[in-house]
């Protein structure tokens, strides 16, 4: 069993960090609806809320950050003219019209709407950082912050979808080879 370091980053950027905050996105809606849902003196503690909010935001820039500038470059590598398509996955998108949509649909909403998640992310922590336990006196803010935590999650399930069908179809492959495993002979 073995993976190229390019798989390996694809991984970590998808699976890793991607997985791990829509996993994360969805337990905070929960929490969040509960905070601003249920009496004061039956609310948990916050702090362990606030916490859950900033490895949430680590997540979403960790994604980010690692397509942008790992997995991106590599995807949009322009080939040389002899070169074999299935090297060059932006190149490979492009060469069919049955594919061509995924790029140009798929990858530019990875390309800029994928942002979103990060800075919405972002904005909803600093808010209830904030303003904690007060938030539910903050009927605008406290719905802001469902809002932006909202768009948040859809915005980082769209990316990973596209993320996970571009990938099946043009996967990023090269670098150095690991090997995981060694089956038997």
């Amino acid at each position: 069993m073995e993976i190229t370091t390019r798989g390996l980053w694809t991984l970590i950027h998808g699976m890793g960090f991607g997985a791990l905050y829509l996993l994360a996105c969805s337990g905070a809606l929960v929490e969040l609806w509960h905070m601003t849902h249920t009496p004061a003196e039956r609310q948990r503690e916050s702090k362990w809320l606030g916490i859950y909010l900033v490895t949430m935001v680590v997540l979403a820039w960790a994604a980010v950050l690692t397509g942008t500038y790992f997995i991106y470059p590599w995807y949009r590598a322009v080939p040389p003219a002899d070169a074999a398509l299935v090297d060059f996955p932006q190149a490979l998108l492009r060469s069919s019209a049955a594919t061509a949509g995924w790029h140009s649909l798929g990858m530019e909403w990875k390309e800029h709407v994928a942002w979103l998640t990060p800075i919405s992310i972002t904005m909803a922590a600093a808010v209830f950082l904030r303003y904690g336990r007060e938030l539910r006196l903050h009927p605008q803010l406290r719905k802001a912050v469902l809002i932006f935590t909202c768009a948040s999650f859809v915005t980082a399930g769209i990316a990973g979808f596209w993320g996970a069908m571009i990938n099946k179809a043009a996967p990023t492959q090269g670098g150095a080879t690991i090997r995981v495993m060694q089956g038997e002979k």
